[in-house]
């Protein structure tokens, strides 16, 4: 029916960029995959089952890049999966933003020809040289002077340098708020801008309004802080990045249409001007391509009243349903009979002996559920597989290509095409 791949919780930015289920060519042809349910009918995983979809990334892919005014970065830390990565390939991604030498050397091998984009505002001194000698990064951003006189002095005041502030943007209503670790206010900003004019080839300004921002307006607030920035500085800058942040669906958050964002986003950028002098649009999309394509399959090993021990957990692919509580879409797979229809809501425990291993959900599923049981939880294409830790030797994973359509869908996204 299928192959199963093992892999250890070890990032794919430490292995090999290997796997037979990568097609090297790009995205397998849907129709060849299997489904979830023939998978597990087959061969009963007993360890984590990661389903990529590679229809559904390569379309939301589609969807995002035409949507958006601009170039579209995808932010690697998000799922550096090889298998992702290439299915983002298909569907018109060629740009990527790193945050590491590891991330920065895994789209190189993957995509010689990609444009790569450092936009981590503090780096190693060795992380700039090799990203600049070795891989051909030209881009970097800072929020700091000490920051960009380190990165002047590992590039050498070689040509083709574009360097861009990182600024801290107006708050918004987001899931995680971003603005206390990176970022400078509008008055360094200005003098970071004169500087890095004086010296670079191409000059922007980038914000980060937050993760899972369900406030469009969020971002045209923070167009217009940006544009203030460069006014104020004189500087005409090159690029306007507006980071990432994008949301997607979960079972009890619908967030507006990706074209409510694009909308406020196209009308507030147009209200600077700033394209009447050249500038352009970025984004640097991560949740928004990714979370719907790929899902986990877990086994019930126990069951204590409304508690499910599984085998996966906050220590794996599961940290966001930990202590930020995300509540992913579930369903019960069970091959030998038929599950109760009345509906109970679970906890889950993880497979360590911690007790902090907790996922308070509720994951709503068929009451009877318990021992033996599989269950796949929808929209972890976003951190699943990149916070996997190998705490208590719980780091076995398989990773299998399925056709199966996400089991949630975020508004705007043309994912129709998608072969059932």
């Amino acid at each position: 029916m299928s192959e199963l791949r093992h892999r250890s919780a070890v990032s794919p930015l430490r292995r090999a960029v290997t796997g037979r289920f990568a097609d090297r060519r790009g995205v397998r042809a849907n129709q060849r995959l299997p489904l979830i349910d023939e998978i597990v009918r087959a061969h009963r995983p007993e360890d984590p089952m990661h389903c990529l979809r590679p229809a559904v990334l390569a379309a939301a892919a589609r969807s995002f890049v035409a949507a958006f005014p601009g170039e579209v970065l995808y932010a690697v830390k998000c799922n550096p999966e090889p298998a992702v990565l290439r299915a983002l390939h298909a569907g018109g991604v060629r740009h990527f933003d790193c945050a590491s030498p590891a991330e920065i050397r895994l789209v190189r091998q993957l995509f010689p020809d990609a444009e790569i984009h450092y936009m981590h505002p503090v780096k190693g001194r060795a992380a700039i040289r090799e990203a600049w000698v070795a891989q051909g990064v030209r881009d970097f951003s800072f929020d700091s002077m000490a920051e960009l006189e380190k990165i002047l002095a590992e590039t050498e005041g070689q040509p083709g340098l574009g360097l861009f502030v990182r600024l801290v943007p107006p708050k918004a209503e987001t899931m995680y708020d971003l603005s206390g670790k990176f970022g400078a206010v509008p008055a360094v900003a200005v003098e970071l801008l004169r500087r890095a004019a004086a010296v670079a080839e191409r000059v922007g300004i980038c914000f980060h309004v937050g993760s899972q921002c369900m406030e469009p307006a969020a971002y045209a607030r923070a167009i217009a802080l940006a544009a203030e920035v460069a006014r104020e500085s004189g500087v005409r800058i090159d690029v306007l990045d507006v980071g990432g942040g994008f949301p997607v669906s979960y079972p009890d958050v619908t967030p507006p249409p990706l074209a409510d964002f694009m909308e406020q986003i196209a009308d507030a950028f147009a209200a600077t001007g700033l394209a009447d002098h050249g500038c352009r649009l970025w984004a640097e999309p991560g949740r928004a391509l990714v979370a719907p394509g790929v899902s986990l399959v877990v086994q019930v090993q126990h069951r204590r009243g409304d508690e499910l021990f599984v085998n996966d957990g906050v220590y794996g692919s599961l940290s966001d349903a930990g202590v930020p509580a995300f509540r992913f879409p579930a369903r019960l797979i069970r091959l030998d009979r038929a599950a109760a229809q009345e509906q109970t809501g679970f906890a889950f425990f993880g497979p360590t002996c911690d007790s902090a291993d907790r996922m308070a959900g509720p994951f709503h599923l068929p009451a009877d559920a318990g021992e033996g049981d599989w269950i796949e939880l929808g929209q972890l294409g976003a951190y699943g597989g990149s916070l996997r830790t190998a705490f208590n030797g719980f780091d076995q994973a398989r990773l299998v290509e399925v056709r199966d359509r996400p089991l949630l869908e975020t508004p705007g996204y043309d994912l129709i095409a998608i072969a059932a």
